[in-house]
């Protein structure tokens, strides 16, 4: 079973950036994304990434987030810049665990296994 911890997050200013780190342990097919929940709103997909390459990106953080993968660390990171206050939110990494993936999904169903999260606030 898969075990993740969150780190990295916290307040900055729009325009500012924040490196998240999502750190695994337990069995884990690298297949992770990352997802943001802001209060009375879903949780949404960010970014993904499948094995070492294979990325996806929702269309809000495209060309200003970067998902990737240590795999020796077995860490998963999430670069962003150009930090905006609509990017504020509880951030989670989450993982198939055992199970692979066809594809680097932004799906939070097919996620069964999932940090506690850490939060980032952007103040315009």
């Amino acid at each position: 079973q898969a075990q993740l911890v969150e780190s990295g997050g916290g307040s900055v200013q729009a325009g500012g950036s924040l490196r998240l780190s999502c750190a695994a342990s337990g069995y884990t097919t690298y297949c992770m994304g990352w997802f943001r929940q802001a209060p009375g709103k879903e949780r949404e997909g960010v970014a993904a990434i499948r094995g070492a390459y294979t990325t996806t990106y929702a269309d809000p953080v495209q060309g200003r987030f970067t998902i990737s993968l240590d795999m020796p660390k077995r860490t998963l990171y999430l670069q962003m810049n150009s930090l905006k206050p609509e990017d504020s939110g509880m951030y989670y990494c989450a993982t198939r665990g055992q199970w692979s993936c066809p594809r680097a999904s932004l799906g939070a169903s097919e996620y069964p296994y999932w940090g506690q999260g850490t939060q980032v606030t952007v103040s315009s």
